[in-house]
């Protein structure tokens, strides 16, 4: 019986060889399903788990590392970002924002644009880039600018050819919208806005003035980061390189918006956001300029029923000696007022429109079939 079980039990060499042989088999079938990746869809199937990825090699871990990396976005963006005495809040959100883009994108930069902060703002986001892998630029501004300089700035220290850009750091939204606003961008829209589906009553007043007397076929609206392509940002600077308002320039460029919309709202903390909404309308839209023509010509109005009452008392009346003789002066100089006032706003409109708005046509895009 002792002699049987002595033949029968594997020997040491053979049992070491058997072994050899299963690894090799679990080799080969590993190998094939990595020429084939779409037909597993986790590690597993290769045996590596979680309680068994400790026992990998060195050499087969820096593997699996390697494929994770090959298998990001390799387009460079960047992602700028304004700093205005955000103290610990900056920190969180670079936080967020680096664990978002470091799981899709294998290479971008962070801009901060420190808009004169006078409090820990700068010292916590430094504290913080020490552990950052990723190059962090911070261009502090000599003097408060406000949103739209200080941006603007951010923008053209940018590499990427996409740019983020982070007008706050709320985020009432899932972060993984920013990596839906890249795959957005990439169906072809040069400007993506992750927006909120609710906007206070003066944000959608002065949205609904601005989209009725634009050109432009896309409504603008709140929004809390947008994404924009390198061709979107050269297409507004060959423009004009002075955007007073990014937004409103993005939407007048001729090229295709995207909105994401999310459910929420933000709260604007911007100072002077009348005197911009003023220079907006001013400058991307006609609404001024329909308005004070409006007034001048109303006024000519006025004036010229003053002037047939004043001449129907000179001739069918009793006049009164000096007044309708005055009165007649009045009304025939300011209808020659109003009537200059006219002529001059037409001819700032065109002005502006020769200076600011130097492109005469503007194409979306072009299609070869």
């Amino acid at each position: 019986m002792r002699r049987w079980l002595s033949l029968t039990a594997p020997k040491k060499g053979a049992r070491e060889q058997l072994e050899g042989v299963r690894k090799c088999l679990s080799a080969s079938v590993c190998f094939v399903l990595r020429l084939f990746p779409e037909d597993y869809s986790n590690s597993s199937a290769c045996g590596i788990t979680d309680a068994g990825e400790r026992n990998l090699s060195p050499r087969r871990r820096k593997g699996i590392t390697l494929r994770m990396v090959s298998e990001k976005e390799k387009t460079f963006v960047s992602a700028v970002v304004y700093l205005h005495n955000d103290g610990a809040e900056a920190r969180r959100f670079f936080q967020q924002l680096y664990a978002i883009l470091d799981m899709h994108f294998e290479n971008f930069e962070f801009i901060a644009v420190d808009d004169s902060c006078t409090d820990d703002t700068v010292a916590l986001l430094k504290e913080w880039a020490k552990d950052c892998p990723k190059p962090l630029s911070i261009l502090h501004m000599s003097l408060y600018h406000g949103l739209e300089d200080a941006m603007n700035a951010g923008i053209d220290a940018a590499i990427g050819d996409f740019v983020y850009e982070f007008d706050t750091m709320l985020t009432p939204y899932g972060m993984e919208l920013v990596y839906d606003a890249y795959h957005d961008a990439l169906a072809g829209n040069d400007i993506v806005c992750v927006c909120p589906r609710r906007m206070s009553w003066s944000s959608r007043l002065f949205y609904k003035v601005f989209n009725s007397n634009s050109n432009t076929v896309y409504q603008l609206q709140t929004d809390v980061f947008r994404l924009v392509t390198r061709r979107a940002i050269n297409r507004v600077h060959a423009s004009n390189p002075f955007m007073p308002y990014r937004k409103a320039a993005y939407a007048t460029s001729g090229l295709k918006i995207k909105p994401i919309p999310f459910e929420g709202n933000i709260v604007s903390a911007q100072k002077s956001r009348l005197t911009l909404a003023i220079d907006s309308l001013v400058l991307y839209t006609k609404a001024l300029y329909r308005l004070s023509i409006g007034i001048t010509f109303f006024m000519m109005l006025v004036a010229g029923i003053e002037l047939a009452y004043t001449l129907a008392i000179f001739c069918l009346g009793r006049p009164v000696e000096g007044w309708t003789t005055t009165m007649l002066v009045m009304t025939l100089g300011f209808l020659g007022l109003f009537f200059i006032l006219s002529i001059i706003i037409k001819y700032l409109c065109l002005n502006l429109d020769m200076m600011f708005r130097k492109q005469k046509y503007l194409i979306e895009s072009i299609e070869k079939l």
